[in-house]
């Protein structure tokens, strides 16, 4: 019984905070500049993906109403000419969402790290002992400090 009360006395010193990664990386400045940023680098290239899309359909559509009346060439070639379009335009796709994946990868590890840094920053400056992030069931507003590490990235004071 006496050791659990001194671990309790000493537990007493100690400054513990939680900080709600998640919401720090939905909320944060970076993350909103981030997006647009991908949004600028890959819009050209998903509007190129629609259109040849709607090209497609149009062939296709073509091809049901005008096949009949078509000769067997002509509708081979068309035929082949939609066959061929659909098997680049999903390989195309496919490069798009793998470059696209990448891309947006490479900016939540930087936001992470960024996200990193202010909740180390914020722990130095105000001396906390402890700063709890994933995994934490519950944690009262009185410890916290998601909105104050938040701020630290709004003001993009790096961690010393």
């Amino acid at each position: 019984m006496g050791l659990f009360m001194a671990t309790t006395a000493m537990a007493g010193d100690l400054k513990i905070g939680f900080v709600n990664v998640p919401k720090l990386l939905e909320k944060a400045p970076q993350a909103e500049k981030a997006k647009k940023e991908l949004e600028r680098e890959f819009s050209p290239r998903d509007k190129r993906l629609v259109s040849e899309q709607k090209e497609i359909k149009q062939l296709e559509e073509k091809l049901s109403k005008d096949g009949a009346v078509m000769s067997d060439g002509e509708r081979q070639k068309l035929e082949k000419e939609v066959m061929n379009r659909k098997r680049e335009g999903k390989r195309l796709q496919d490069e798009f969402r793998e470059d696209f994946n990448i891309r947006r990868n490479e900016e939540l590890g930087k936001l992470q790290r960024e996200v990193f840094e202010a909740i180390q920053a914020l722990a130095k400056e105000e001396s906390f002992d402890l700063l709890l992030t994933d995994g934490v069931v519950f944690a009262s507003e009185q410890i916290d400090v998601t909105e104050k590490v938040s701020k630290k990235l709004l003001s993009g004071t790096p961690a010393k």
